[in-house]
């Protein structure tokens, strides 16, 4: 067998490359072995182990900017071989060369005065609630400071959100630092936790079986083909559609808006489930000693109102308020196209944009979604930060016209009409008895007659 033919590998000889302890990945029609690199790869495991098997280049891409640190480091898990018929397609050539452009243009070292907007916006609200608490007696001022405290929660989770996706600080150490100030400290949420949730929701954009944030039995589906009790990737467990579930969901859509409100509570117990968790999580004692924190503080400043009743309307009003951005999250994909499947490395650009919906909003409410109106923008180049997502739009928007693929967006309330819609079809599909699901003594006491 000649040389070159030994250095060459087939796509179906790659697909065998995607086990724990075997992880090889195709990157402009290189292969790389990163089994090693999955221990310390930054964004975590789980978007290597998605994608391996496959080429990735799109991904890569997108998660990489052109001119940084990720490409100089590729050479040291080069196998020397190469993908066998290595092709791009045009709507991955059309999308490389505009992340390349944007690269250029320097748009993803142009952050604005976001971070320091919000810091001070955020300590402006801490500040006042608990100034309110302490100096007030005025229940209704006690409300206010629920609410403020839930708004402080919202801008603290786009704070998260963006240092997760990029550096919004000087220098790493100030970053981490802002990181576990804005997510641990100060809203209970681990940010270990968040960016292995949020890396896997990207890498599998609206899959059913791979992206945690469309995994939600037993309260929540958006689609009937959760009725098949499909097997989360994400969670390693059967997602089993019971009578319970059958349920809840039934009447998903009249209980949409009050589950948001306590969402947060799920938040809660993600990150301390994943924590106390055998999952290897970098600097685990800053997040456990980050959520002690809040979890000091915040019982603390309850502890100061004067009755049960307005500790109790406090949190309520926290938490009401913040769950309107669970609501947000919920709207950029709840009323997308999903699929079932593992994600794909040679339709990224395909699969962004069917699974993403983006709010239309004017400029000065830009504050109020923090970039996730972009939410297609953001999908296609989640290192942007989101001072640039607007200017980027129209680029967008022409590329997926030039393809005949869809760009989706809709007004605030429209979107919410649109989820609340996805969720009332997945009910009364769920209502349906022709859809057998596994029955208990309590499904059999509940609908026998006579």
């Amino acid at each position: 067998m000649a040389d070159s033919d030994r250095r060459s590998v087939t796509a179906e000889e790659l697909a065998r490359h995607n086990k724990p302890g075997d992880l090889w990945i195709s990157i402009q029609g290189k292969i790389y072995d990163v089994t090693e690199w999955v221990k310390d790869h930054p964004g975590g495991d789980l978007p290597l182990r998605s994608l391996a098997g496959q080429d990735a280049t799109d991904a890569f891409i997108a998660f990489h900017p052109a001119g940084g640190a990720a490409w100089g480091r590729l050479g040291r898990f080069d196998t020397g071989r190469r993908l066998e018929g290595y092709a791009v397609s045009e709507v991955s050539r059309d999308y490389h060369r505009l992340a390349g452009e944007f690269a250029r243009m320097g748009l993803f070292d142009r952050k604005g005065h976001i971070t320091l907007a919000s810091m001070c916006f955020i300590a402006a609200l801490f500040g006042a609630s608990v100034l309110g608490v302490l100096a007030s007696e005025s229940a209704w001022v006690h409300l206010l400071c629920g609410a403020m405290m839930g708004f402080l929660w919202i801008q603290s989770g786009w704070m998260g959100h963006d240092s997760g996706h990029y550096r919004i600080m000087a220098g790493p150490a100030q970053n981490r630092f802002a990181q576990v100030l804005t997510g641990n400290c100060l809203a209970g949420i681990s940010i270990a936790w968040w960016k292995r949730n949020h890396n896997a929701h990207h890498i599998a954009c609206n899959s059913l079986d791979f992206d945690p944030d469309l995994q939600h039995m037993p309260f929540f589906v958006v689609s009937s083909k959760f009725f098949a009790s499909l097997t989360s990737c994400y969670y390693d467990r059967k997602m089993n559609f019971d009578a319970v579930s059958r349920f809840l969901v039934s009447h998903q859509h009249w209980t949409f808006y009050p589950v948001m409100g306590l969402a947060r509570i799920n938040l809660f117990a993600q990150s301390f489930a994943l924590l106390l968790s055998k999952h290897k999580v970098p600097n685990r004692g800053q997040e456990i000693l980050g959520l002690l924190s809040f979890w000091i503080w915040y019982p603390l400043l309850v502890s100061c109102l004067p009755n049960w009743g307005e500790r109790i309307m406090f949190v309520i009003a926290s938490f009401a308020v913040t769950g309107i951005q669970h609501v947000q999250f919920c709207l950029n994909h709840f009323a997308s196209s999903v699929y079932v499947g593992p994600p794909s490395g040679n339709d990224w650009f395909e699969k962004q944009t069917a699974g993403t919906l983006d709010i239309q909003c004017s400029p000065w409410m830009d504050w109020f979604h923090g970039g996730l109106q972009f939410q297609i923008e953001h999908h296609l180049f989640p290192r942007l930060p989101r001072s640039q997502l607007r200017k980027v739009s129209p680029f967008v928007k022409e590329l997926c016209k030039k393809h005949n693929l869809p760009y989706s967006s809709a007004s605030f309330w429209e979107a919410n009409a649109m989820t609340l819609r996805t969720l009332r079809t997945a009910a009364l599909q769920a209502r349906d008895l022709a859809n057998p699901v596994p029955k208990n003594l309590v499904w059999e006491a509940v609908n026998t007659h006579g």
